[in-house]
């Protein structure tokens, strides 16, 4: 390893380490004068990324991938391409996205401590602590010291650094895509796998994120490779569809000068649907042929109130569908998604698909959590508003001890399609399907141990009846006074056949939670690493030394043969490692570093 881990604080009072000198990090600084011609590698992702951000500094940009092409180099990708391919891929699928800086440095270091000698340590030191947590954020478990639990304790890991930094999942979806575009390298057992695993839960990721721009491709190349018939037969479809774009040409044409005579100014376009779209839509419908509407998208230049405008215009010139209308600007999806959809049979009675929105909701349908980035100056950053799906993930996380069950209840819930139900003044979201008892412990875990009725649409229901989108519920616990008038008996808190009809995580979890109270609770690597952290601390108490800095705890896990430092913390909680000598041999390192 040409870059050291050293350059940081030591342990404790006496013991301290003298700085290393890294020559590596000195030779790359004096590169960057690199003037990028043709065959400089950074230069397409310069551009792009200036193009979005003028004023981006493209000699970090120049150090991160120096330093990856040097820590990956001689590795290989199955595909029989240099490694660091792979990285560039993946921060130019950002820069695409318009991410900012520092996301594409972490991409293009993401897998460097993962694969390669380089440290998390020498990344804090080369680009601090932003990049650091987004790198760690997508750095996997290392499967020969965790064997089956390492890929559900990675997810887990991941989406919690995502509670902090929304970044770590964007930089995750832009490597998965990268691997199924080359997807083809692989075996196909492993290429059903990866592109499972992708439609479990990377895809739904996507969605819940609102950044189509991605998942429109990570849609249609898991099609590709799961339905390689299917997706043929879509692609000869889309290829032979005679007088198509000259329909749609008419279509949009006639769409904006009726928008226009009712005195909205607005752009109108095509909007043809992806392969995956339009299989889903082929396959629910059962139709023997692919089923796919001409659709036009028209976004107004002006506020909200145009889309309604725009919306009377287009009525006016064809007449709307029944049942076909959707208000997602009143009522947006939890994705962040703002549009008014409506269904018109257009010119020779075709049916016509019709999207209206603004320049600014569309720009938030294309990028979801990343427009922010994107658009800095023109709108805040939306995690706030339109992550409310991750702080509940992030909360029942924290009562899931097992992280295999903690994937399968994220797998269930990201499956799931979404309704937006009213409660205690407030929207709450929750999975298609729940009740009233769902919704009580989404409010709070009291609020669900204590329910005893609810009322929807102000009329008392069952509490295992199923909510509808727009429902106005009322829940009914014994602290609020309320056991006399549900006529119920005294309360012994939830009910064990409530675990038949409830549908969200939380309620499910806080429920077998409730009944299983007398059984230890099992304990996550997340929690062993912490564990581990501590007992070294104490241990080292006991010596009368302290820990300021972990950079030789993690030379000292490098000389004992583990991959990373948590998993030596982990074999001391385990006891395959015993404290004291972790603590003796980390003095000796210390003390005597000759």
């Amino acid at each position: 390893m040409d870059v050291d881990a050293g350059h940081g604080a030591a342990l404790g009072r006496t013991l301290s380490t003298p700085p290393v000198s890294i020559p590596l990090i000195s030779r790359l600084r004096s590169m960057l004068s690199w003037p990028g011609g043709d065959d400089d590698p950074v230069t397409t992702l310069t551009r792009t990324h200036r193009a979005v951000h003028p004023g981006a500094d493209a000699g970090m940009l120049r150090r991160g991938y120096l330093i990856a092409e040097n820590m990956h180099r001689g590795q290989m990708r199955k595909s029989g391409d240099p490694y660091i391919t792979h990285p560039l891929a993946v921060a130019q699928i950002c820069a695409e996205l318009g991410m900012d800086t520092t996301t594409l440095v972490a991409a293009l270091l993401h897998d460097t401590v993962e694969d390669t000698a380089y440290t998390l340590e020498a990344l804090h030191g080369d680009f601090g602590p932003e990049v650091t947590h987004l790198v760690d954020g997508v750095t996997k478990f290392d499967k020969a010291f965790y064997g089956k639990a390492a890929e559900a304790e990675t997810v887990r890991k991941m989406i919690v650094a995502a509670g902090k930094d929304v970044r770590v999942l964007i930089i995750k979806l832009a490597d998965r895509l990268h691997n199924m575009r080359t997807l083809d390298a692989r075996s196909p057992a492993s290429r059903a796998r990866i592109a499972t695993a992708t439609l479990d839960v990377l895809v739904p990721l996507c969605d819940r994120l609102g950044i189509q721009a991605l998942k429109r491709e990570l849609d249609d190349v898991v099609l590709y490779h799961l339905e390689p018939d299917e997706y043929e037969r879509i692609d000869q479809h889309v290829r032979n569809r005679p007088g198509w774009s000259e329909y749609l040409s008419s279509v949009t044409g006639a769409a904006h000068a009726a928008i226009r005579r009712g005195g909205v100014k607005a752009r109108v376009t095509a909007r043809p649907r992806h392969y995956y779209s339009i299989w889903k839509d082929t396959v629910a419908g059962g139709y023997a042929e692919p089923f796919d509407l001409p659709r036009i998208t028209v976004i107004v230049d002006g506020p909200e109130t145009d889309c309604y405008a725009a919306l009377g215009a287009v009525h006016g010139e064809w007449r709307p569908v029944a049942g076909r209308f959707k208000d997602f600007i009143a009522s947006p999806k939890n994705n962040m998604y703002q549009s008014l959809h409506t269904t018109v049979t257009g010119p020779d009675g075709r049916l016509v698909e019709v999207l209206i929105r603004t320049e600014a909701m569309h720009r938030c349908a294309e990028y979801g959590v990343a427009t922010g980035y994107r658009y800095p100056k023109e709108a805040a950053r939306p995690e706030v508003e339109g992550l409310s799906w991750l702080r509940r993930v992030l909360d029942w996380e924290q009562d899931t001890a097992d992280a295999a069950q903690f994937v399968q209840s994220l797998r269930c819930d990201l499956a799931d399609s979404q309704i937006q139900v009213f409660a205690e003044g407030r929207p709450v979201v929750l999975p298609a399907g729940s009740t009233p008892v769902d919704l009580a412990y989404e409010i709070s875990a009291d609020k669900g141990d204590q329910c005893l009725g609810a009322t929807i649409n102000g009329r008392l229901a069952p509490l295992g009846s199923q909510l509808d989108d727009g429902d106005v519920v009322e829940i009914f616990c014994e602290s609020d006074g309320n056991a006399g008038v549900m006529n119920t008996a005294t309360h012994r808190g939830p009910r064990r056949e409530w675990l038949g009809f409830v549908k969200s995580p939380q309620a499910q979890m806080q429920i077998n939670r409730w009944f299983a109270e007398e059984n230890a609770p099992g304990i996550s690597i997340a929690d062993k690493v912490r564990l581990g952290r501590a007992t070294i601390g104490l241990t080292l108490r006991k010596h009368d030394r302290g820990l300021a800095s972990e950079v030789p705890l993690r030379r000292l896990a490098e000389e004992l043969g583990y991959p990373d430092l948590e998993t030596m913390l982990v074999a001391v909680v385990d006891r395959t490692l015993e404290p004291d000598t972790v603590v003796e041999q980390l003095i000796a390192l210390v003390d005597h570093p000759d």
